[in-house]
């Protein structure tokens, strides 16, 4: 088992998912989060979306959206305890759409995020 050793460069890295609808009761989506810093998990959150998600790629988008501010968070509790991230945060997602939306800056039409 590794263990964490303070002022060894351990780097904050994400993880985010989700699944299309997942619920059969009202069609809503879960998307979920995992952060790792060191050698296990940091962070965690698995959450029912408050809307229905019209395609894979807006919840695809939204996981994405979501572990972005939980990185952000966590960055801030890092340097809190010493522990600055000096490079950027990656985060880890499965989907080709919701990829292409986040690095394209131009208005996409179908999308509402």
């Amino acid at each position: 088992m590794a263990e964490y050793v303070k002022g060894k460069n351990a780097m904050l890295i994400g993880f985010c998912d989700s699944d299309w609808g997942g619920s059969v009761d009202d069609s809503k989506s879960t998307y979920g989060y995992a952060f790792t810093f060191g050698s296990g998990v940091f962070s965690s959150a698995s959450v029912k979306e408050n809307c229905v998600a019209l395609s894979t790629a807006e919840v695809e988008y939204i996981s994405a959206f979501e572990a972005t501010a939980q990185a952000i968070w966590l960055r801030f509790v890092l340097e809190d305890f010493r522990e600055l991230q000096t490079e950027a945060t990656p985060l880890q997602c499965d989907n080709t759409s919701a990829i292409a939306i986040t690095k394209n800056p131009v208005f996409h039409q179908k999308t509402t995020h």
